[in-house]
């Protein structure tokens, strides 16, 4: 009797363990395969050099929206810009500032615009309205790669990094515990559990320096 409780308390966590590990490794699967890809491209980014492809775009800030950006004194501030004159940049430009805090002087307007896998910043002539608007991008990769690293990605991906690093979590626990409940029949487990362990450890001690 005692022997029946065991094994169908055993059942019940495999069953459960199974559940979890397929349904976190489903949930992790495509954020793996990038994360693992583009580990190896940032390992050895000088496979990967290219040259960035850069586009310049110029306009006239029309008077109006002009005088709504006139300084209120001659310090440097820090702030977003006027809606409106957000929307007409926009517009214009085919950009997104999407809030981005301004830096005002008393001659200039700079926006800072990073984006992944690349770079861009607007800067607004405060006597004239000029308008100068640069971009650059270094390609598909280096996108990837800082897709990677959450460089100048936002909030929404620095969540999903955090809830996807859960679930390989989950993943990764659910299969330790898996191979626990499977060692017994497996004599080969915990050896080969070792060695993902003492490898990268005497790795470490022998060439990182």
């Amino acid at each position: 009797m005692k022997s029946t409780s065991k094994t169908h308390r055993r059942t019940r966590w495999l069953k459960t363990l199974h559940q979890w590990h397929w349904m976190s490794s489903a949930l992790s699967l495509v954020g793996l395969i990038l994360f693992a890809a583009t580990g190896i491209t940032l390992n050895n980014a000088a496979w990967f050099e290219s040259k960035p492809t850069v586009i310049t775009r110029q306009a006239d800030l029309p008077g109006e929206i002009l005088q709504i950006l006139a300084p209120a004194s001659t310090s440097t501030k820090k702030a977003a810009l006027p809606a409106q004159a957000e929307a007409w940049l926009d517009s214009q430009l085919g950009i997104h500032i999407n809030g981005r805090t301004a830096e005002f002087s008393s001659d200039e307007v700079y926006v800072s615009l990073p984006e992944p896998g690349g770079d861009a910043w607007l800067a607004i002539d405060r006597a004239s309205g000029e308008v100068t608007y640069e971009r650059s991008r270094r390609g598909w990769i280096a996108y990837l790669n800082d897709l990677h690293k959450g460089r100048n990605t936002g909030v929404i991906w620095s969540w999903f990094i955090d809830i996807f690093a859960a679930a390989c979590l989950i993943f990764g626990l659910s299969g330790l515990l898996l191979l626990k409940l499977h060692s017994k029949n497996r004599i080969s487990t915990w050896p080969m559990v070792g060695l993902g362990l003492f490898v990268p450890f005497v790795l470490l001690l022998l060439f990182s320096h």
